[in-house]
């Protein structure tokens, strides 16, 4: 069984920056494709961004430039780096596979607030 555990949110300021974590099991990492979505109060889940095999990365429109994904296939993990936080970034962050349609964890939780 796929699983994984999401780590790194917190309370941070506008214009702050987190790196969270997926930290995956049960599947062979290095095949799989990955995707963090997240989904905001009240708001339908957002995908935000995908890592291929290859190291190659797609984003949403709205975090390109601020928000990178990064894997380390050594170590099963899946990262994405976040940037000059914005409030509207305030969301639970999971990672996921098959194009975002499949949440792999219970997600980290990035508030953002002054």
């Amino acid at each position: 069984e796929r699983q994984a555990v999401e780590s790194g949110g917190g309370l941070v300021q506008p214009g702050e920056s987190l790196r969270l974590s997926c930290v995956t099991s049960g599947f062979t990492f290095s095949q799989w494709g990955l995707d963090w979505v997240r989904q905001a109060p009240g708001k339908a889940e957002e995908w935000v961004g995908t890592i291929n095999t290859d190291g190659t990365t797609h984003y949403a429109a709205s975090v390109k430039g601020r928000f990178t994904i990064s894997r380390d296939n050594a170590k099963n993990t899946l990262f994405i780096q976040i940037n000059d936080l914005k409030r509207e970034n305030t969301a639970v962050y999971y990672c996921a596979t098959d194009g975002g349609r499949t949440r792999l964890g219970r997600g980290t939780q990035v508030t953002v607030s002054s």
